[in-house]
């Protein structure tokens, strides 16, 4: 039988109750409030520099030797495509005859190409895909050929170089220094984690650019030297995350000798746009999954 507390010690008993069912409460609260916390662990990356921005407001989320200057391979060519955007009076169906200097150069240098046609005339636009999908060194040629100053080809491209420089430090960059259009650099073409993540921030507020990074696929028509209409095979985004990672928005891959496997990358979820760079990491399935790791965190941290 159960006898009901009455009197001075009943009224004990239930204040006691009170305070422990409110400690409890209290003790619960902090429990949830600290879960969040305890579950984002920060992740370990392969690549030898990495950086997550909020990109709202520049704010850093995660960082790995950010400010330290490496190689960048081709994602030098997200550069490469801001400062072309930038020019003034743009014109994106311009067309330009592609060279032979250019495919020259891809050959000489064994670099990835767009296998452009000599003598083919390709707009700007189809350039700017040619230079960001496949990650075309001709298309970057014939870019910095066309949007340089000078007499010379050679003259053309030193100015070119020359504004991608100038852009970078308009950004306020201090580890950045620019000495090709491509990425096939002359010993002195680097940047850092940080400030490569900057630069595609900077090129992401364009809205071709943002078109562009995102295609997976594209197909250009060119006119050939007859007249007539070629229909180049289709180039191919070598940013694997853009079907992999759902909510990718970009950005760019690099690699090579030096500068080992990198990528640059964005990807927005529940409204939020986290972007970041990995730099100098082992292999393109590395790469990948160290920026997927970030762009973890990234969220689990934005909430």
């Amino acid at each position: 039988m159960i006898t009901a507390i009455t009197g001075t010690q009943g009224s004990r008993l239930r204040r006691a109750a009170a305070v422990s069912v409110t400690a409890g409460a209290v003790l619960a609260a902090g429990a949830f409030a600290a879960a969040p916390a305890q579950a984002v662990t920060v992740p370990s990356i392969v690549a030898k520099g990495g950086y997550v921005m909020n990109n709202a407001n520049a704010s850093t989320l995660y960082g790995k030797a950010q400010d330290t200057k490496r190689s960048t391979g081709s994602t030098t060519k997200i550069m490469t495509a801001k400062v072309v955007l930038a020019q003034p009076n743009l014109n994106l169906d311009k067309k330009v005859t592609i060279q032979k200097a250019y495919s020259d150069y891809v050959v000489a240098n064994n670099a990835s190409q767009a296998h452009l046609i000599v003598g083919d005339k390709v707009t700007v636009r189809q350039l700017l895909y040619g230079l960001m999908l496949p990650s075309g060194c001709d298309a970057a040629y014939a870019l910095a050929d066309t949007y340089g100053s000078g007499t010379t080809r050679d003259a053309r491209v030193k100015s070119f170089i020359g504004k991608m420089n100038k852009a970078a430090t308009d950004l306020g960059l201090k580890n950045t220094h620019f000495d090709s259009f491509d990425g096939i650099g002359n010993g002195n073409n680097y940047s850092t984690p940080r400030d490569l993540t900057k630069i595609a921030s900077s090129a992401m507020k364009n809205a071709n650019f943002r078109a562009i990074v995102k295609t997976t696929s594209y197909t250009a028509k060119t006119v050939t030297k007859t007249g007539s209409i070629r229909t180049m095979a289709p180039w191919t985004n070598t940013n694997g995350l853009l079907s992999s990672y759902s909510g990718t928005i970009g950005v760019k891959t690099g690699s090579g000798p030096e500068a080992g496997y990198c990528l640059v990358f964005a990807a927005t979820r529940g409204g939020k746009t986290v972007i970041g760079t990995v730099l100098s990491s082992t292999s393109i399935p590395n790469r990948e999954a160290d920026a997927k790791k970030l762009m973890n965190y990234a969220f689990a941290r934005l909430g």
